[in-house]
């Protein structure tokens, strides 16, 4: 008998014996009392009152305690008994299985449609409880669309018998070896038990302002509800408090952020930026403008920024951010833009060494008087070349150097780094953006962080807490429209024949295609995670069943095609390829002297070939919705309106079906974003599905409940402003250092 009172970090051994907590701590990884309360109900039963068979009244909402009296299960199609031996052959056939119930003076009729495997749990003298609506059939007293429950112990006591008749049933994340009746008892034994002066994470200051239930009374109401308000006011509770520790980390970070030095990098008049400006052949748009602004204002600060820049494809954030290096460069710092593959890494140096013109000629002939350099440094390249990157980064000779992985290297040096541009933010962790930063002695670099996969607010707000966030959401005049439509191959196979037609027309109106696959070569092994990335639709692909062949790879792409496409000039690109043979291929097709392109997603982002005007995607719904936009957004980028075929085996009605239909839809990239992250786990949104760890988030959803994040965003900078390390809040102190100690916010350290 327990004697003790628990509190949350109470052994849970000590209330529910070792073999069980051996069990809760091998297949749901929960040790102690605080890990169990809070492993909230997924869902309730809603039942009736527990009343008498003599009670019962049509119309009710009633549960009642009888044992089986009679079962019987028969064919709607033939109206014919079925056997109770032979009713596992019948799973997937239309059935009806009839159950007469006793209290032992009266009988009740349960009828259950298509689950005659019911005959074989429910048999004569079974004890169970029933729920459902009272109605009445040919004078027969029923219960409605009924639900079940055996009643597996003849011994139960009657306040065991009350307590599972509740008229709310909490049902528990569970698994065969651990079944919510047994997460459900063992709630019980600890609830009978709880301390009720545990300390509250949340102040008392800020429950009473938000009308927020205790703890102690939040989690009887989530586990033991007796009204629906009950789980309500739990359920709110608890989301205001998971938001209110993970914006109190966010905030506390942003305070640390901001103590921190940086060299200011104001604008400064007849430099570089000036010149550029003066240059551009093409106006900002309104937006870029003000962002632009929002950065220089940043950099006349002496503590560093700390800006996530998102956009639309093609929203010219690559212009914004030049001009922001251009800023530092005329201040006699030097700017990095860090970019996750090394074809985008490459094509980001032709892009700025192309917008600067001899801008970017210093101290060579055809210079402009205000010139500077601008590197590359990627791991491929030859000892040589390397080498004189190296100096021309450590001597500060390149105001600006691009690069991969490789500008990480302890061996690179820089004479002034006073601004990180990250590229794909979401593909670097915080321990290569620190090691790029450590590279500038006593002071920290600016950060402007770029990601072309939009984000909705409230994810923006929770994953990048700690960065200020601009958004350019207008697209430079000029851009295309771009049609989409999705090709149900299978269906409609000569659907698919007229999408190489009219790739056959595009090149013969002087333009070029790409043709993009899953895959690189014939060896699934690794099929989906090629090119060293997350393709996004793994999880996704036909609607989360096993796929019946394996992905369409580049090299089988291009053997098909050999023979539709003959006459055309068609290469092929991946990330396999050495180098310099990625980096010739590129340039010839940006030269137009490739017709056709089959690729894999290394051209998802980066890529700008405004001749470019088809895009056919095969097995499209083996990609995430974000990562379709993002390759759609390479065609369509000059004069020429662009057309992105979405190709899938997958019939019409099925679920990635639906999501293709989306994207065919719409080009607006936030409104995808929000589809794409409502059909995938909350843990995929925070990006912890990559790492293996499931989200700390249990009932906050990031999408929904964006009042609540709003609300908690703001209490929690009042908190960190007034008292950084919660020195008057050790409820909340306590809880956010567990919380930073625990493996499932390992997300918060990936941004």
């Amino acid at each position: 008998m327990v004697n003790f009172s628990a509190d949350m970090d109470r052994k849970l051994r000590d209330f529910v014996g070792a073999k069980t907590a051996k069990t809760f701590a091998d297949v749901l990884a929960i040790e102690t009392v605080g890990d169990l309360l809070r492993h909230y109900p997924r869902r309730y039963l809603k039942k009736g009152e527990l009343t008498p068979f003599d009670e019962l009244e049509v119309g009710d909402q009633a549960t009642v305690n009888g044992r089986v009296k009679k079962v019987t299960v028969r064919s709607l199609d033939t109206k014919a008994e079925i056997p109770l031996v032979e009713v596992s052959k019948w799973s997937r056939r239309r059935t009806l299985t009839k159950v007469v119930v006793t209290d032992g003076k009266h009988d009740l009729e349960l009828a259950f449609f298509n689950q005659p495997w019911l005959a074989t749990k429910l048999t004569p003298g079974t004890a169970a409880l029933f729920w459902g609506e009272v109605t009445m059939f040919r004078d027969i007293m029923q219960l409605k669309a009924p639900g079940t429950e055996i009643l597996d112990d003849e011994d139960l006591s009657e306040a065991e018998i009350e307590r599972r008749a509740r008229p709310f049933r909490p049902l528990y994340p569970a698994t065969a070896k651990l079944p919510t009746a047994t997460i459900e008892r063992s709630i019980k034994i600890v609830l009978d038990n709880l301390s009720e002066d545990l300390e509250d994470p949340v102040p008392e200051l800020i429950r009473r302002q938000e009308k927020l239930v205790g703890l102690v009374e939040a989690l009887r109401k989530v586990h033991l509800p007796e009204t629906e308000k009950d789980i309500s006011d739990a359920q709110n509770r608890f989301r205001f408090e998971e938001a209110l520790v993970m914006q109190t980390i966010l905030a506390q970070r942003r305070a640390v952020t901001d103590a921190l030095k940086a060299v200011p990098r104001p604008r400064v008049s007849g430099g570089l930026l000036d010149e550029f400006d003066e240059r551009l052949p093409f106006s900002l748009t309104a937006g870029q403008a003000e962002v632009g602004e929002e950065i220089f204002a940043d950099l006349e600060r002496p503590h560093p920024m700390h800006r996530l820049l998102q956009g639309e494809v093609g929203s010219g954030k690559t212009v914004v951010a030049l001009r922001a290096m251009l800023s530092v460069v005329d201040n006699g710092g030097q700017a990095v833009l860090l970019a996750p593959t090394e074809v985008l890494a490459t094509q980001h140096h032709k892009t700025l060494t192309k917008m600067l013109g001899d801008l970017a000629l210093q101290g060579m002939l055809g210079g402009a008087e205000h010139a500077t350099k601008v590197g590359l440094l990627t791991g491929s390249l030859n000892a040589a070349a390397r080498r004189t990157a190296m100096l021309d980064a450590a001597s500060g000779a390149a105001g600006i150097v691009v690069g991969t992985h490789a500008l990480l290297e302890d061996k690179v040096q820089f004479a002034d780094l006073g601004l990180v541009v990250v590229d794909e933010q979401h593909r670097f962790g915080v321990e290569q953006r620190a090691a790029l930063s450590a590279k500038s002695g006593d002071n920290t670099p600016h950060v402007l962080v770029m990601t072309a996969t939009p984000i909705p607010r409230t994810v923006a707000m929770t994953v990048f807490g700690d960065l200020s966030v601009s958004t350019l959401t207008e697209l430079p005049a000029g851009r295309s429209p771009i049609q989409s439509s999705v090709v149900p191959a299978k269906q409609k196979p000569d659907w698919l024949e007229r999408a190489w037609t009219r790739v056959r027309e595009e090149v013969g109106k002087g333009h070029q295609a790409y043709v993009v696959c899953p895959r690189i070569g014939d060896d699934v092994k690794n099929a989906a995670d090629e090119e060293g990335e997350l393709a996004a639709g793994d999880e996704e692909g036909g609607d989360g069943k096993k796929q019946a062949r394996p992905p369409i790879s580049v090299l089988q792409m291009a053997e098909a095609l050999g023979e539709i496409l003959h006459d055309l000039r068609v290469e092929i690109l991946h990330g396999r390829l050495p180098a310099d043979e990625k980096d010739a291929v590129m340039s010839r097709f940006a030269a137009g002297q490739v017709d056709v392109l089959i690729a894999t997603t290394v051209i998802e982002v980066g890529v700008d070939v405004p001749n470019a005007s088809t895009m056919v995607i095969m097995d499209a719904d083996r990609f995430g919705i974000s990562q379709l936009h993002q390759l759609r957004g390479r065609v369509g980028r000059g004069k020429v309106p662009g057309l992105c075929l979405l190709v899938t085996d997958l019939w019409d009605g099925t679920k990635s079906y639906g999501r293709l239909a989306a994207v065919a839809s719409t080009t607006d990239g936030f409104e995808l974003s929000r589809i794409d992250l409502e059909t995938r786990r909350e843990g995929d949104v925070l990006g912890v599905a990559q790492s293996g760890k499931r989200t700390s988030l249990k009932l906050l959803s990031v999408l929904r409940d964006e009042e609540i994040i709003l609300t908690a965003r703001h209490v929690a900078q009042s908190l960190v402003s007034i008292d950084p390390e919660l020195n008057d809040y050790p409820a909340l102190r306590s809880f956010v250092r567990s919380a930073l100690e625990s493996e499932s916010t390992e997300y918060l350290e990936k941004t």
